[in-house]
């Protein structure tokens, strides 16, 4: 069912439940579920929002806490920022913000977790608080995190009631921030993955026990009732579990259907509750086809589809690079030394990631540490500077096919246009399409 199916009278409330929608669908067997896209980078928005508009569904766009929170996170925007921001581009982009879910993902005190628990706590209600009055409508509440003055044995997780309670009062503030009619839809449940990746080679990740999952339910219902958030828990669309997918620098641990069969089933025993995938990345289309037809119906990219934009820029960077040489271009960019230069001069996003060959990992590895430095001033301007270089000189399509073979055919076919921006998100939107594709969307 695409989102033209229901009448558009209210709003984004029909994305809302659009989204309840599919999930439904998915439980009752059809083979529908919905992506999340995990960016702030623009081309990649620009990118998503094209493939929504094209295939006439819902958008769903997600700031995690570290990006996006009450002091501008490490892109400088404040939720109220990002939410402007981002429906500005979707107004311009012709999707329109009626067709745009705004996500909160990893929302608790994880950027605190150093701080006594008390004041991380009351730091995590006002990130939350902002969110929702931002107009973010999916809200996953995590506090897996120990914080200052927290015991816990070493390796061992925090108790589930502790991590409950934490929650129900995170979705507690959620409630009485949220306009009535518009209340935040909730994921619950913790990312067993590291964000972003893995920082050690696994040949193989165990799916989350069914009675793990069970106990993380129970308990959190107990805790949002207790809370006086009944209500809200007929909200909870989605719960965080580890489907046996990961990936790392170097490899990718393929999901094993027959592995989480169990874990599959057994999300059916609870009305209106699916499974929310987190590190997707990378994975086959098959094999994110197979991960919502066993009930992982939301799934989470965020670090392939700028792993997309950097195969794509490097991609630039070599057809200017070759162009200068014949003197078509007189001042290349020097993208690719701007980049890495950046990296080293600071390296707070990469260092506690990458360990041995780090040169190569800084610019290849699929956890993409590089997409923190885009939005650097001085490689922003030499990102513009090459596409400002091509747009000059234009793009030979002999190039093309040495560089983005990818675009060759789409191009000699005059459905792509030879320009550097169109180029770039074309690469990304060929990620977004299989995710599109395993949702049953565009059909």
């Amino acid at each position: 069912m695409s989102v033209d199916t229901i009448s558009p009278t209210s709003g984004q409330d029909v994305s809302v439940g659009n989204i309840i929608h599919t999930l439904q669908d998915n439980r009752d067997g059809k083979a529908r579920g919905i992506y999340c896209v995990c960016s702030a980078h623009p081309v990649v928005l620009e990118a998503a929002m094209a493939r929504a508009h094209a295939d006439g569904e819902v958008l769903v766009i997600e700031s995690t806490s570290n990006q996006v929170d009450q002091f501008g996170g490490y892109t400088g925007m404040k939720p109220a920022d990002f939410a402007a921001w981002v429906g500005g581009m979707a107004d311009a982009s012709g999707l329109g913000r009626g067709r745009l879910v705004l996500g909160g993902d990893h929302l608790g005190p994880n950027a605190w977790r150093t701080k006594p628990a008390a004041e991380a706590m009351v730091l995590a209600e006002e990130l939350v608080r902002q969110y929702v009055q931002s107009g973010y409508r999916k809200i996953h509440l995590d506090c897996s995190m120990p914080l200052g003055g927290d015991v816990v044995e070493a390796g061992r997780p925090l108790p589930d009631a502790l991590v409950a309670a934490r929650a129900a009062r995170l979705c507690r503030v959620a409630e009485e921030a949220a306009p009535d009619g518009a209340k935040p839809l909730y994921v619950i449940g913790t990312e067993v993955p590291i964000p972003g990746g893995a920082t050690v080679h696994e040949d193989h990740i165990p799916a989350t026990p069914v009675a793990a999952a069970a106990a993380t339910i129970s308990t959190t219902r107990e805790h949002f009732e207790r809370a006086g958030c009944a209500d809200a828990w007929q909200r909870v669309i989605g719960l965080v579990v580890q489907p046996g997918v990961e990936f790392g620098d170097d490899f990718v641990c393929d999901f094993q259907p027959e592995a989480a069969r169990e874990l599959s089933a057994a999300v059916l025993a609870y009305p209106g509750l699916v499974y929310e995938a987190h590190s997707t990345d990378y994975q086959t289309q098959a094999n994110l086809a197979a991960l919502v037809r066993g009930h992982f119906a939301i799934l989470k990219v965020g670090p392939w589809l700028t792993f997309a934009l950097r195969e794509a820029l490097i991609a630039l960077a070599g057809i200017e690079e070759a162009l200068a040489a014949s003197g078509r271009i007189r001042e290349p960019s020097g993208l690719i030394a701007a980049a890495d230069a950046a990296m080293t001069a600071n390296p707070k996003w990469w260092k506690s990631h990458y360990q041995g060959d780090v040169a190569f990992k800084q610019r290849y590895s699929f956890s993409d540490r590089i997409r923190y430095y885009w939005g650097d001033e001085k490689v922003a301007a030499t990102v513009e500077r090459l596409y400002a270089n091509l747009d000059a000189s234009g793009i030979p399509e002999s190039l093309l096919g040495q560089f983005m073979p990818e675009a060759f055919a789409p191009v000699r076919e005059r459905r792509l246009a030879a320009k550097p921006r169109a180029l770039a998100r074309h690469r990304v939107d060929l990620v977004l399409r299989q995710y599109a594709a395993a949702c049953g969307q565009g059909v």
